[in-house]
């Protein structure tokens, strides 16, 4: 007999929604966008034919509606890795746990999840507007030491050269987790691909320095210069890894695009970021 979920561990709205997303298990599709920026989720949902639902709670905008015949869902995730844990989580419960019973179902449901986003190249090759999917999603955050999760031969074997590469700086663990190979084939066809780092902040963990001194003040450089045959660090962000991680773990698909909207060699920050978003909103859209 499957054990029951406490009520501490998986808490449900009044209304019979689940708690931060305030979504129902209807409400959601099998196709789910993610975006960091509640405000995208309407740049997104206005290429629709039609919307169904609009709900919101706190950082967490949900659109559900139709492309033509496809329907989808735009959930807003807010910045960093412990927001995807949430999103991630309750996502995974409303298609696969039976909320009256609290039991996980007997047939597990994937879904297939693209997370549009915004991020900086680290690279020099790489110029501001380019749409780039991530072939790995690299963590320099800490979300997945709390998770028992498995890698494969591949992944291990990368994952040892970039532990190598970074073994001088203390107190980094990376993981690393590779993009669904359907969705990155068809959504990410013809795109630039590479590695995505993800950092656990925006400022002094992704290289910045404004006025607290940077501990690690080479971090870009670093990046920059990892190589194992085609792999290399192309761009970071902050929620990519933890979207592969999670979604390997609780069995669904995933792919990250990112809108390059800065050069972080170069020191450049685009003029045009809507224009580059849109370009990589579209690029997503006709390929769904």
């Amino acid at each position: 007999m499957m054990s029951k979920l406490s009520e501490a561990d998986l808490i449900i709205n009044p209304d019979g929604s689940i708690y931060h997303l305030n979504l129902l298990p209807e409400d959601i599709a099998d196709t789910v966008i993610t975006v960091g920026d509640l405000d995208r989720v309407s740049e997104i949902s206005k290429h629709f034919d039609s919307i169904e639902i609009k709900k919101g709670k706190r950082e967490f905008i949900t659109h559900t509606g139709y492309l033509g015949k496809k329907r989808i869902t735009v959930l807003s995730t807010g910045i960093g890795t412990d927001n995807i844990d949430i999103v991630f989580n309750e996502l995974d419960a409303l298609v696969n746990i039976d909320f009256a019973t609290r039991e996980v179902k007997k047939e597990l449901k994937s879904l297939d999840i693209i997370r549009i986003g915004t991020s900086g190249a680290v690279q020099t090759d790489i110029p501001m507007g380019t749409i780039l999917a991530s072939s790995f999603g690299l963590g320099f955050d800490a979300l997945m030491n709390y998770y028992m999760h498995q890698i494969s031969g591949d992944e291990h074997s990368l994952l040892d050269s970039i532990k190598s590469h970074f073994s001088h700086i203390k107190g980094i663990h990376p993981y690393l987790t590779a993009a669904d190979q359907g969705l990155l084939q068809t959504i990410g066809k013809g795109m630039e691909q590479g590695i995505t780092a993800t950092a656990p902040g925006f400022y002094a963990p992704q290289g910045r320095q404004v006025r607290a001194k940077n501990a690690v003040p080479d971090f870009i450089s670093q990046l920059n210069s990892f190589k194992e045959g085609k792999n290399r660090i192309t761009n970071l962000e902050m929620e990519t890894a933890g979207i592969y991680a999670l979604a390997k773990t609780l069995g669904h698909k995933a792919l990250s695009v990112n809108a390059i909207l800065a050069s972080r060699v170069k020191f450049e920050f685009s003029s045009t970021p809507e224009k580059i978003v849109e370009k990589a909103i579209k690029m997503v859209l006709e390929r769904l």
